[in-house]
């Protein structure tokens, strides 16, 4: 017997498609690569590692993450996405060619006052309109011509912004964030960046200078349609296995709570993953699973390692087949749509346990 637990297997071929479908999307953009939270849980390392050749630069959330990539030899330049914490962080970003964002007044200060060995690139983040970071639209010269007369700073200041409301399609907000961005930015030298995933698929006129692809690199869609859909392929199945296959009486339950009873008699499959491995445990009754060339669908409350199918009366399957949980053969998007759980939350909420197999 040889039975794989919950593993999520990454594959590094439908990374590398993805990256050239979203360079045929923006040609003329240069790619920040979005690494943070390990690549969106599927390995910083090894998502990093095989992409560096084709993307411009890394983005992530803490210092932490950049130095973890400086130790596992990526040498691209790494932009810290909410800038630096501390002022003792500057002399690591100085020595370790780590741009960093700045948001706030603090961090100007901290730029102006310390010692550093050599400058460092900077991207002044703006509030076009999300109103979480960023300087005031009314602050922008100001901060600009601060940032200018630094020499900590590197002369190359770069721009960036983040939209709120990208993947509503129909929503005006997004052109006016850009119009401001834009307008904040006319009369400066420098690099522009505001097109996240959202933007990248569906606001042509945002790709500027750099683009910041994150969930859509992972072959993931920002909305709850298939991925396809965009020529995007998942980087990530998720897979486990059936652990049990038992016949089931009609008219009884499975499950803490006996909330699923039984209509008819069947088999009840019982798969190795549960909420201790991240999938959600308040997923409804009839979400799917694949195994063996078909859907079949979560009966009962998931557990801490185990969850419930319905096989049906006729089914053949038996103890050690593998079950998907999502992949292509079964979009995240519609495990998201349906669990009211994000698919950004559903990949990073992945915990430890869940083993990492990167294929091809």
């Amino acid at each position: 017997m040889n039975m794989k637990p919950a593993t999520a297997k990454i594959s590094s071929v439908a990374l590398k498609h993805n990256i050239q479908t979203i360079k045929q999307k923006a040609p003329n953009a240069k790619i920040i690569a979005v690494v943070k939270a390990n690549a969106y849980g599927h390995g910083v390392v090894f998502v990093s590692e095989a992409v560096e050749k084709m993307v411009d630069c890394f983005g992530v959330a803490r210092l932490e993450e950049a130095l973890s990539l400086r130790s596992n030899g990526i040498t691209k330049p790494i932009l810290l996405l909410e800038g630096f914490f501390c002022t003792q962080d500057l002399p690591i970003l100085a020595v370790n060619n780590i741009q960093t964002v700045v948001h706030n007044i603090e961090q100007l200060e901290a730029l102006q006052s310390s010692d550093l060995p050599n400058p460092i690139k900077v991207w002044l983040k703006i509030d076009t309109g999300m109103h979480r970071l960023g300087v005031d639209l009314s602050q922008v010269d100001e901060f600009y011509q601060a940032l200018k007369n630094t020499p900590n700073v590197d002369p190359n200041i770069g721009f960036v912004s983040h939209f709120s409301r990208a993947d509503e399609i129909h929503s005006d907000y997004t052109a006016l964030q850009l119009n401001r961005f834009l307008q904040a930015t006319a009369d400066k030298k420098g690099e522009r960046s505001i097109a996240a995933s959202g933007g990248i698929l569906f606001w042509e006129d945002s790709h500027l200078d750099w683009i910041r692809p994150g969930i859509i690199m992972y072959g993931i869609a920002p909305i709850n349609v298939p991925a396809r859909e965009y020529d995007l392929t998942p980087v990530m199945t998720l897979t486990s296995s059936l652990i049990s296959v038992k016949a089931h009486k009609k008219g009884e339950p499975v499950g803490y709570g006996g909330v699923w009873v039984s209509d008819k008699d069947t088999k009840i499959g019982v798969v190795a993953i549960g909420y201790g491995d991240g999938y959600p445990r308040d997923i409804p009754t009839g979400t799917p699973v694949y195994l063996n060339g078909r859907r079949v669908p979560i009966v009962g409350k998931v557990s801490m390692d185990m969850l419930t199918v319905d096989l049906g009366q006729d089914s053949q399957d038996k103890v050690g087949d593998e079950v998907i949980l999502w992949g292509k053969e079964l979009p995240i998007e519609e495990i998201a749509e349906l669990s009211g759980v994000i698919s950004y939350e559903l990949i990073t909420k992945l915990t430890p346990r869940v083993l990492t197999e990167y294929v091809d």
